[in-house]
C-alpha cells in the first residue's frame, strides 16, 4: 500500500495562506464582539458591586484548564464572577470596634491570614477600653484564674460560664497574649491587673497596631445600619455614614455583632429572629441623701459589709451582701462593694425604681459585742463628744448604740448614680440562644456574637473586659477556621501567580 503524501507546505507556503485568511478572521472578530456583551460594561448589582470595592479581586484559573496570556472577554466574566464568590466567601465583617470585635479580628485573620477582615465602628475604635479604669484600662482580674472561680463573678452568666468558655482563654491567656505582644503588665492586691504604664493608650495601641498589622481593616465613623441574608446564604449588610450622604453594602460569608449595649446590635440580632432581654443598667452607684454622711464626703472605707435590701423581695441572696473598700460621695456611696451590689441587684433595682435599703458594717471583722467593750473600756480616755459632753459620762446605753450604728447603719437608697460614659448593661442576646463553644447564632448559620451585646455581665475588677477577651477570643477561632477550611475546599479556584 502507498504511502500518504507528505504535507510539502514550507514556511512560505503557510505565511501565503494565513494572510489569505486575515481579513476573514477580522471579520468574524468584529461579529463576535458585536454579539457578546465586553467586560466594562458588566453591571453589577449595587451589593455585589459595593463588595467588589471592599474586597480585592484577582485573575483566576480552574485547575482543569489553562489560562492563555490574552484571556478572551468570556474567560474574564466568568473569572470575575468566580473571584468575587471566592472574596465573599472569605469576607468577615466586624460590627463593633470594641474590645471583643478587635480582639476577635485579629485572632480570626492570624489563623487565616487570606481572609478579608473589615470593623466597622460607628464612633472611635476601642473607647470604652480608653476610658475604663479611670483611663488605666483594667485588662482583666489574677486572682480568678480558675474557670469556675471566674464564672461565679457575673451576675448574669455565672452557670452558663461555668464550663468550657474561659477553658478555651482565660485570664492567664489574655495576660500572656498582651506580654507576648510588648505590653507589660501588674496585679494590684485586689487582682486587678493594668498595664505598668498605668495609661490606657497602652492597650489601646497594642490591638490597633496588631491588627494593623495583620491586614485587619478598621473603618471608623461607619455604622451598620442593616443586614440581610441571600438565597445562597451569604450576608448583606447595609453600612451609613451619619456625617455625609453615604450608603454603601458589603456582602461577607461571615458576620461577627460585637457592639457591646448599643442598640445597634440588639436591633441587628433581631433581624435574624433573635430574643432581646430588656437591657438596664448595671455598675452603678448610690444616690443617698443622709445628712449624716455630708462630713464624710471624700473617705474612703478600707473595708466594710454592705448588705442590700429591697422591699419587694423577701429572699435573702447571698449576693446582695458584699465585702470589701466603699467611699462616701457627695451624691451618696460609691466604691468596689457597691459597685458589686448594683451588678447583683441590677434588675431588682430597676424593677423598684432604685428604691432600697443598705445596712453598713463599717468594722466587719469585729462582732458587736467586742465593739461594745473596747467603748466602755476607752471611753474615759477621750476627751469629749459633740463639744461638751466627755466620754465618761455618756450612759452605756448610749455606747451600745454607737456600737450598734457602727455595725449596722441603715441607709435609703433614692436613686442611682451614673458613670458618664463608662458603664455596663445587663441584658442582650439569651446565651440559650447562641453556642458557647463557638460562639455562633443558633439561628442564623455564620453569625457570630460576642461580648456585652449578650446577655452577660460581670462585677467591677476585670471581668467585662475578660468576657471580651474570651468571647473575642473563640468567636475569631471559630471563624478563621471556618475560612482556612473553606479555603482548603476552593483549591480549584487559583490566583494567576504572573505565570
Amino acid at each position: 500500500m502507498a504511502k500518504p503524501k507528505e504535507d510539502q507546505r514550507g514556511p512560505k507556503k503557510d505565511e501565503a495562506q494565513k494572510q489569505k485568511l486575515t481579513p476573514w478572521l477580522a471579520q468574524l472578530e468584529e461579529s463576535q464582539q458585536a454579539k457578546m456583551p465586553q467586560w466594562p460594561s458588566l453591571q453589577l448589582p449595587a451589593a455585589a458591586a459595593a463588595a467588589r470595592r471592599a474586597t480585592p479581586f484577582a485573575l483566576c484559573r480552574s485547575s482543569s484548564s489553562s489560562v492563555s496570556a490574552s484571556p478572551s472577554n468570556q474567560d474574564l466574566v466568568a473569572c470575575s464572577w468566580q473571584k468575587e464568590d471566592e472574596a465573599e466567601a472569605q469576607s468577615l465583617v466586624v460590627v463593633g470596634g470594641g474590645a471583643a470585635g478587635v480582639y476577635a479580628s485579629i485572632r480570626a485573620k492570624s489563623l487565616a491570614p487570606h481572609l478579608n477582615v473589615l470593623v466597622f465602628d460607628k464612633g472611635r475604635f476601642l473607647s470604652k477600653v480608653k476610658i475604663s479604669g479611670g483611663g488605666r484600662c483594667n485588662v482583666t482580674n489574677g486572682h480568678h484564674l480558675e474557670p469556675l472561680g471566674m464564672a461565679r463573678n457575673y451576675p448574669r452568666g455565672h452557670k452558663e460560664l461555668r464550663g468550657s468558655f474561659f477553658k478555651n482563654h482565660g485570664p492567664q491567656d489574655t495576660m500572656r497574649w498582651f506580654s507576648d505582644h510588648g505590653v507589660e503588665l501588674k496585679t494590684e492586691d485586689d487582682g486587678r491587673v493594668f498595664p505598668v504604664t498605668d495609661n490606657s493608650a497602652s492597650i489601646v495601641d497594642c490591638l490597633l497596631n496588631e491588627a494593623r498589622r495583620l491586614g485587619v481593616s478598621l473603618q471608623a465613623g461607619k455604622a451598620v445600619t442593616g443586614a440581610s441574608v441571600t438565597e445562597n446564604g451569604k450576608f448583606v449588610v447595609k453600612v451609613e455614614k451619619r456625617t455625609v450622604d453615604f450608603v454603601d453594602h458589603v456582602n461577607a460569608k461571615y458576620v461577627l455583632v460585637a457592639t457591646g449595649s448599643s442598640q445597634q446590635g440588639y436591633s441587628i440580632a433581631a433581624q435574624f429572629g433573635h430574643s432581646i432581654i430588656a437591657p438596664v443598667p448595671s455598675l452603678f452607684t448610690f444616690k443617698i441623701t443622709d445628712k449624716r454622711l455630708a462630713d464624710l464626703s471624700g473617705v474612703t472605707f478600707p473595708i466594710v459589709k454592705a448588705k442590700l435590701k429591697l422591699d419587694g423581695i423577701k429572699r435573702s441572696a447571698p449576693e446582695l451582701t458584699q465585702i470589701g473598700p466603699m467611699l462616701v460621695t457627695h451624691w451618696g456611696l460609691s466604691g468596689p462593694v457597691v459597685l458589686r451590689l448594683s451588678a447583683w441587684g441590677a434588675r431588682e433595682l430597676h424593677q423598684y425604681n432604685y428604691q432600697a435599703k443598705l445596712t453598713v458594717d463599717f468594722i466587719p471583722d469585729i462582732h458587736i459585742e467586742d465593739v461594745k467593750r473596747i467603748l466602755f473600756l476607752h471611753k474615759d480616755h477621750h476627751a469629749s463628744l459633740d463639744g461638751d459632753m466627755h466620754w465618761a459620762s455618756i450612759p452605756n446605753n448610749n455606747l451600745n448604740t454607737v456600737a450598734l450604728r457602727l455595725k449596722q447603719w441603715m441607709f435609703e437608697v433614692v436613686a442611682k448614680g451614673q458613670f458618664k460614659d463608662e458603664f455596663v448593661t445587663a441584658g442582650g442576646v439569651p446565651l440559650s440562644e447562641i453556642s458557647l463553644s463557638t460562639m455562633e447564632s443558633k439561628k442564623q448559620p455564620n453569625l457570630f456574637f460576642a461580648g456585652e451585646v449578650l446577655n452577660v455581665d460581670g462585677v467591677t475588677g476585670g471581668f467585662n473586659f475578660q468576657n471580651a477577651w474570651t468571647g473575642g477570643y473563640i468567636a475569631g477561632t471559630s471563624i478563621g477556621t471556618l475560612a482556612s477550611s473553606n479555603m482548603r475546599q476552593q483549591q480549584p479556584y487559583l490566583q494567576l501567580d504572573g505565570s
